[in-house]
C-alpha cells in the first residue's frame, strides 16, 4: 500500500469511527506504530484530523477552518524549499500573479530584487509584504476579505481577472490529486483560483507533499491546465509520475 493510499485509508477510517487507535490500526496494516504516526501528522497539516494521544479525530468534529497563523507553521521547512524552486520558474516574466497563500507569501519574500515586476495578488499579507519594494510595482485585486485566508474573493476579484494577462501565475491549493485535479474548501475562493488560471498565459502551483491526495469539496483545476506543479520531496517518486502522466511537470524541492 502506497503511503497516499494508507491515509487516505486512515482518513476514512477516522470519519467512519470517529477516532482511530495508533497502536490499533498499526497491527492491522501491518506497519509500524511510527508510520502511523507519521501519516496522521500528514492529515493533521492537511487540516483534516487532529491528532490526540494514542491516536486521532476528524477535524470536522471541531468544525474549524485553520487560518493563516496556524497554517503558516505548519511545513514551514518544506515551504521554504518549494519557494526558493519556484522562483526558477519566473523566467524572464514581466508580471506575476501571486495568489493568497502561506507558500505563495514565502514566493513573494524571495521574488529577485534586481528587477522590475509588476504583482497582482489577491493577498492581504502578501501585498503588505511587497508594498515597499521598490523594483515592485503592486496591484490588489479587491473584493471581499475572507477572515480566514486574508484572501480577496468574489465578484470584484473575478471580474478584474478577466481583463488581466500575465506571464506566469503562481497558485496554491488545499488539495491536489491525479484523479480530482486541484481543490479548496471554499467554493469563493475555487471561483478565484479558476479566473486566476484563465488570466494567466504560464501557471505553476505551489503546495506541500501533504496536500497529495487530500481532495476537497470545490474543484478549481485540472492538472492538465497547471504548467509545473512544485512540491516537496515527501511526495512519493510514484505519486509524482501519476501526477505527470495527468498532464503536469512535477518539481520536487
Amino acid at each position: 500500500m502506497y503511503a497516499a493510499e494508507r491515509q487516505q485509508w486512515l482518513l476514512d477510517r477516522t470519519r467512519d469511527r470517529g477516532r482511530v487507535d495508533v497502536a490499533a490500526v498499526a497491527d492491522e496494516l501491518d506497519v509500524t506504530p511510527e508510520t502511523i504516526r507519521r501519516d496522521l501528522g500528514v492529515l493533521e497539516r492537511q487540516s483534516l484530523v487532529r491528532r490526540v494521544h494514542g491516536g486521532a479525530i476528524p477535524s470536522d468534529l471541531l468544525n474549524f477552518e485553520p487560518g493563516v497563523g496556524q497554517r503558516d507553521t505548519q511545513a514551514g521547512a518544506e515551504k521554504e524549499r518549494i519557494a526558493k524552486a519556484a522562483v526558477a520558474e519566473i523566467g524572464t516574466a514581466a508580471t506575476v500573479l501571486l495568489d493568497a497563500g502561506t507558500t505563495t507569501a514565502r514566493l513573494a519574500a524571495a521574488l529577485p530584487r534586481e528587477r522590475d515586476f509588476t504583482v497582482v495578488t489577491n493577498s492581504l499579507p502578501i501585498a503588505s509584504s511587497l508594498a515597499g519594494r521598490p523594483n515592485i510595482h503592486l496591484r490588489l485585486l479587491g473584493g471581499r476579505v475572507r477572515g480566514t485566508t486574508l484572501a480577496t474573493v468574489d465578484d470584484w476579484a473575478t471580474g478584474t481577472l478577466a481583463g488581466l494577462s500575465v506571464d506566469v501565475a503562481f497558485l496554491g491549493t488545499n488539495g491536489f490529486s491525479p484523479a480530482r485535479g486541484l481543490t479548496t474548501p471554499d467554493p469563493d475562493e475555487g471561483a478565484t483560483k479558476r479566473a486566476m488560471l484563465r488570466a494567466s498565459r504560464r501557471a505553476v502551483v505551489v503546495a506541500d507533499a501533504g496536500k497529495f491526495g487530500a481532495d476537497q469539496f470545490v474543484r478549481f483545476g485540472t492538472l492538465s491546465e497547471v504548467d509545473v506543479l512544485v512540491t516537496d520531496t515527501g511526495l512519493d517518486p510514484a505519486d509524482a509520475t501519476a501526477l505527470e502522466a495527468a498532464g503536469t511537470t512535477v518539481v520536487r524541492a
